[in-house]
């Protein structure tokens, strides 16, 4: 049996075919690891904006090993108070540490780590403008497995 369809109704089903498949891929069921660890870097942004932190619009994601850290370069600049929001997918039962480091390699600033270990914020206020990193890596405390990292900035 062979079905012919009208032009009128082949684009009739193209265009339900093709907005079935965008509602699909824009589901909360297709959110990919690299989201949930970009949504959970930017909920901790929010509770800091309360403070007077300015965030920048994007956020730096990348994946994170279980064998080894990132270290992800950032230029901040004398006088700025720093906040910076490095989170994993919520979830995935993974914690996470870090710091940052200044241009001798020494850790400088505090953290504050999530209760769930899923993420962390970073204080800084530098002394000198330069190139500053940031670092990332797993814990012990939590499973050990590749994800996605990411890493949002902000500043007063």
């Amino acid at each position: 049996m062979t079905l012919t369809l009208s032009p009128s109704a082949a684009t009739r089903f193209f265009f339900t075919v093709l907005a079935t498949l965008f509602a699909l891929a824009s589901s909360p069921l297709a959110a990919s690891p690299t989201d949930d660890a970009q949504e959970a870097a930017q909920a901790l942004a929010r509770d800091q904006e309360k403070a007077g932190y300015i965030f920048r619009a994007e956020a730096w994601t990348g994946d994170l090993s279980k064998e080894i850290g990132k270290a992800v370069k950032m230029q901040l600049f004398k006088g700025n108070e720093y906040c910076i929001g490095v989170a994993v997918p919520r979830k995935a039962g993974i914690h996470i540490s870090g710091s940052v480091l200044d241009f001798k390699g020494e850790p400088v600033g505090e953290i504050q780590p999530v209760l769930d270990g899923w993420g962390f914020l970073l204080f800084f206020k530098p002394k000198k403008t330069g190139v500053y990193v940031v670092t990332v890596h797993q814990t012990e405390k939590g499973k050990l497995k590749d994800t996605a990292c990411a890493i949002i900035t902000g500043y007063k």
